[in-house]
């Protein structure tokens, strides 16, 4: 009997003879600077791990002492029987954290974003979208199915335009743009787009998951980098990069976040973050409060990296923040990178098409709070000798 979804197999075999195929690294390690992946003691330079704290004594103490307390799951949907204390004051400090009136926690930020799209949005109305927007926004877009207006890539006199074509046309308008965008650690032109925005009447909504823990005051993200507190009408962090833990979250006024309890689907048909989650990130939010120190280390280590491959001759692109790509053009290249440092104990993942854009193929760096001087040294040497090795530099 013929098998039906054999076309599947011969797609898999195309990534092998193309040199793109990615077999998932296990690690057997907590998720650190030095961290165990398939056996070998390596580099993390591929972990949203920004500040540390997934191994931080305070993270780990709340967690045992929750599940000692509350059991290990909610044992239902937050609507149903699901909601426990641990999740309203999570919500209720996210909030106040923020500066906003209230906000909700979804399982992951992917659902927070796809989820809050689809829900506040119908087929009559219309979105203005970067190009480079997150995954989970485009598919947030396509489930409101509302028609989707794209811009270049933080071109706010293009998105303006859109916005001043669509002044006479019915329905809302939601103007979205990612805080920092994920493959080219570029900072989105957020006071343009909020000015654009407001201009025309239109619903801002900004995608804070990589500068949450990151910029702002203690790490509260791009609309406090920028000083546009009251004028993001949705946004939207994650719990699972520089948080350490795992969710996400989409903060606004207490009508919004009403309204996605009641219609948002991630929220209404999954199972509650486990109690020693949902306790790990409230403090969290006490650590970045009480240790500006971890934020300022990052910093520090992400402009000695930075500096370290640029002086090498790597191509590190627009990058503004610690995400730093090193772009070598073709996926094959990409790939080929990323395996001679890992062979060397260099952990980098390589990333190419359609996660980014054909030629535009790249290894993306992440340092953390915690790499010391003497790692990034490590990594900086490995990075030099391969890339010459493969011909990258001269």
């Amino acid at each position: 009997m013929s098998n039906p979804l054999s076309y599947l197999h011969d797609q898999i075999e195309q990534w092998r003879a193309e040199g793109t195929y990615q077999r998932l690294r296990i690690l057997e390690s907590a998720s650190a600077a030095e961290s165990r992946f398939d056996g070998k003691e390596v580099i993390n330079l591929a972990s949203n791990n920004y500040l540390g704290l997934t191994t931080h004594p305070k993270l780990r103490e709340a967690a045992i002492d929750a599940v000692k307390k509350y059991g290990v799951g909610s044992g239902a949907v937050r609507t149903i029987s699901g909601t426990m204390t641990l999740h309203m004051q999570l919500e209720e400090r996210i909030a106040q954290f923020k500066n906003v009136e209230a906000s909700v926690v979804f399982q992951s930020g992917f659902a927070a974003n796809a989820g809050t799209v689809a829900a506040i949005l119908t087929p009559e109305d219309h979105i203005i979208s970067d190009e480079l927007n997150h995954a989970s926004i485009i598919d947030g877009c396509r489930l409101s199915k509302a028609k989707i207006h794209v811009f270049p890539h933080k071109d706010v006199a293009a998105a303006e335009k859109i916005l001043a074509d669509l002044e006479t046309v019915s329905g809302r308008k939601l103007l979205i743009s990612d805080g920092v965008f994920s493959m080219d650690g570029d900072i989105g032109p957020l006071p343009g787009l909020v000015e654009a925005a407001e201009r025309h009447g239109a619903i801002m909504m900004v995608d804070d998951a990589h500068s949450s823990g990151v910029l702002g005051r203690n790490g509260r993200g791009t609309i406090d980098h920028f000083g546009l507190h009251g004028r993001v009408q949705v946004q939207v962090g994650t719990l699972s990069k520089a948080v350490g833990v795992l969710g996400g979250y989409v903060c606004g006024s207490r009508d919004l976040i009403e309204f996605l309890y009641h219609r948002a689907r991630p929220f209404l048909f999954s199972t509650s973050h486990p109690p020693a989650v949902a306790a790990a990130c409230l403090a969290a939010f006490d650590v970045l409060e009480q240790e500006p120190e971890r934020i300022e280390r990052l910093w520090d280590n992400t402009r000695y990296f930075k500096k370290g491959l640029t002086a090498a001759g790597f191509n590190t692109g627009i990058s503004e923040t610690p995400i730093t790509p090193v772009i070598v053009g073709e996926a094959k290249t990409a790939h080929e990178l990323s395996r001679e440092l890992f062979d060397q104990g260099v952990l980098a993942t390589g990333i190419g098409f359609p996660t980014v854009a054909k030629g535009k193929a790249r290894v993306r760096t992440i340092v953390s709070a915690t790499h010391t001087q003497a790692e990034l040294d490590r990594a900086l040497e490995v990075f030099e000798r391969v890339g010459k090795k493969l011909g990258i530099l001269r």
